[in-house]
């Protein structure tokens, strides 16, 4: 059976193939210069940029031995983004390691199915309401950390739960898989395309959020509006779907609910990195009380550092009460906001 090759074995043969061009392709480059840019808060920074028709050909040796060095140099040039990526792929296997997320959605899917008893969401149908949270979840995950192959481990959750539902296993993927692949797509804080290109093209890092939220919230209605319109013809004709047999095997099996497997407690030293994290967070809040938040030309000066803090010790607390699980999606959660409040105030 053949295998795909190891990831570093096809980045190594890019590199031989980039190589390769040297000896073929002349080399060239753009004259850049330092210009004087207003930021938002009437502050003025310098930045490099490419001046336009300067391109000219330079004398360049071909490379050689130098691909051996080729991963070195790279790795020091964009450290800051590669040790956040290995930061980001940590955190993210603490969550699948800790079942903390399908204890979440769970939970979150028990509260949503009470919300049956009431006539406004019965006419706007609660399994819709459902099925558009969990994507917009998703898809905010894959926008800001670049969640992508992580949501394979939560296809045994929605598909199930699809089916229970009366849909099929094409909407329990497209809960999470596909949604996570939009807010890829969309990209407002994604450290794997933003972060790097925008470090390669020595551009500040995360600028032009505000474009690319208005993307992201397009293309998140779009794949939501195709999967409801799907999901319809799916409940109101069963057969007509394409994986209407594949499913069968769900279809006759009970769901399993992700909680059974898992057992609720708080052990004492969540107890003490609630309280540790929170110190810093007064601290942090005590140093900058105030912050300047800059979207595209306008800014304005918030509490937030000292509001988050105090949310912290409340859902904090009141998540370490039923479980550790709870608290580490707070962890998660809080971890977004503070990601955007230091992208748009701190840069």
């Amino acid at each position: 059976m053949k295998r795909i090759p190891h990831t570093f074995t096809i980045v190594f043969f890019l590199i031989l193939f980039a190589a390769l061009l040297t000896w073929i392709v002349p080399g060239g480059e753009f004259v850049r210069e330092t210009v004087s840019v207003t930021n938002a808060d009437g502050t003025v920074s310098s930045r490099e940029v490419v001046k336009g028709d300067t391109f000219h050909y330079v004398d360049r040796q071909p490379q050689t031995w130098q691909i051996f060095s080729s991963l070195f140099s790279g790795f020091c040039d964009k450290a800051d983004i590669i040790v956040f990526i290995l930061m980001v792929g940590g955190a993210f296997w603490i969550l699948n390691n800790s079942h903390s997320v399908d204890i979440g959605v769970m939970a979150f899917l028990r509260r949503v199915q009470r919300l049956n008893k009431y006539r406004f969401f019965q006419k706007i149908g609660v399994d819709n309401l459902i099925i558009s949270l969990v994507m917009i979840m998703f898809s905010l995950f894959g926008a800001v950390f670049g969640m992508s192959e992580e949501t394979i481990a939560f296809v045994v959750i929605f598909v199930p739960l699809a089916i229970s539902m009366g849909y099929d296993s094409i909407v329990g993927v497209c809960m999470c898989y596909m949604a996570a692949h939009i807010g890829f797509a969309g990209a407002m804080l994604n450290p794997f395309t933003i972060g790097i290109a925008q470090g390669i093209a020595g551009l500040p890092i995360f600028s032009g959020l505000e474009y690319r939220f208005f993307c992201w919230i397009i293309l998140t209605i779009i794949g939501i509006t195709f999967v409801l319109l799907y999901a319809r013809k799916v409940k109101r004709h069963p057969e007509s779907s394409p994986v209407y047999k594949l499913d069968a095997y769900w279809r006759e099996r009970s769901q399993q609910q992700a909680e059974s497997q898992v057992v609720y407690h708080t052990p004492r030293v969540a107890w003490i990195l609630y309280v540790l994290l929170g110190i810093v967070l007064v601290w942090c809040a005590f140093l900058f009380p105030t912050t300047e938040i800059a979207i595209g030309n306008s800014s304005s000066r918030l509490y937030i550092l000292p509001v988050l803090a105090g949310l912290y010790f409340l859902f904090g607390f009141l998540a370490l009460r039923k479980s550790v699980h709870f608290y580490i999606l707070v962890l998660l959660i809080f971890t977004i906001f503070y990601l955007v409040v230091g992208v748009l105030g701190y840069e």
